[in-house]
């Protein structure tokens, strides 16, 4: 059995800014890292798809390694278009997965079930892209295990979820060509993203797949709105991943948080 949890959408900010006095991103993800340690079981790893923190400031980067000090599963971290690649690296330079050269993404080899990690992000930019050099990456740690279940993770849905200003600043270029390649990838059995602060779940490539909410903030459900997004104080959730060998991966939505049992009914 394999459990993998999935946060994103961290936008770790400066004490002080006006990011963090409104949405207290920081308070919000010591919630998030306190609830999956009373997880039980522990998970395997902890995926964070992306948006790490909010201005893509060094200072962000530290403060966002303070907070995650006290995790007790081990993490992976993703690049989103919120996120400095070269801080990152130098921020958390004992997280050795963390390649060099101009993309983060990697592979995690060691559970039951593989997780590819993509990096989608265009700098400077909100909409992500999969170019040819990182769709040929993908294309080729795919051939190399052919097997084992898989799970394509990348910040940027290449899909839409029916919010207009989240679409248009999705995955705008190479989602075609990744659905394509998906197709042929029989041993792919989810692909997860981020960056839409919205859980919804779509069909892609034959594959399904999903995005996490954030664990700081919610954007509103309005597919009528043109011009712009609400953001809300809805409940941080997350993603859990599980997978047994017998039944395949269920995908869990769980909200992050103390929620008191109501009635503990003991069942034959």
């Amino acid at each position: 059995m394999s459990m993998i949890v999935q946060i994103s959408d961290l936008h770790v900010s400066d004490p002080d800014s006006p990011s963090d006095r409104i949405v207290r991103q920081a308070d919000r993800l010591a919630r998030a890292v306190a609830w999956i340690n009373r997880l039980r079981p522990q998970p395997d790893l902890v995926l964070a798809s992306g948006d790490l923190v909010d201005q893509c400031r060094r200072s962000e980067y530290e403060r966002l390694k303070a907070e995650l000090a006290d995790l007790r599963a081990p993490i992976r971290l993703m690049v989103g278009n919120h996120d400095d690649r070269d801080h990152l690296r130098a921020v958390f330079d004992d997280h050795d997965y963390l390649p060099d050269g101009p993309f983060v993404h990697y592979t995690v080899d060691h559970l039951d079930v593989r997780v590819i990690a993509l990096d989608s992000q265009i700098p400077g930019e909100i909409g992500g892209e999969l170019c040819a050099r990182r769709l040929a990456w993908l294309e080729a740690r795919l051939a190399e295990e052919t097997a084992k279940p898989t799970i394509v993770a990348l910040h940027h849905p290449p899909f839409p979820g029916g919010i207009e200003k989240m679409d248009a600043h999705s995955l705008i270029r190479g989602g075609p060509a990744l659905e394509s390649l998906l197709a042929r990838a029989g041993q792919v059995v989810r692909v997860v993203a981020g960056h839409v602060h919205r859980p919804f779940t779509a069909m892609f490539g034959g594959r399904l797949a999903m995005t996490c909410p954030s664990t700081s903030h919610q954007i509103a459900f309005d597919i009528e709105r043109q011009d712009g997004v609400a953001i809300m104080d809805e409940p941080a959730q997350a993603l859990l991943h599980l997978y047994r060998p017998a039944s395949g991966l269920v995908t869990h939505l769980l909200p992050i948080g103390d929620h008191p049992v109501l009635v503990d009914v003991k069942l034959d």
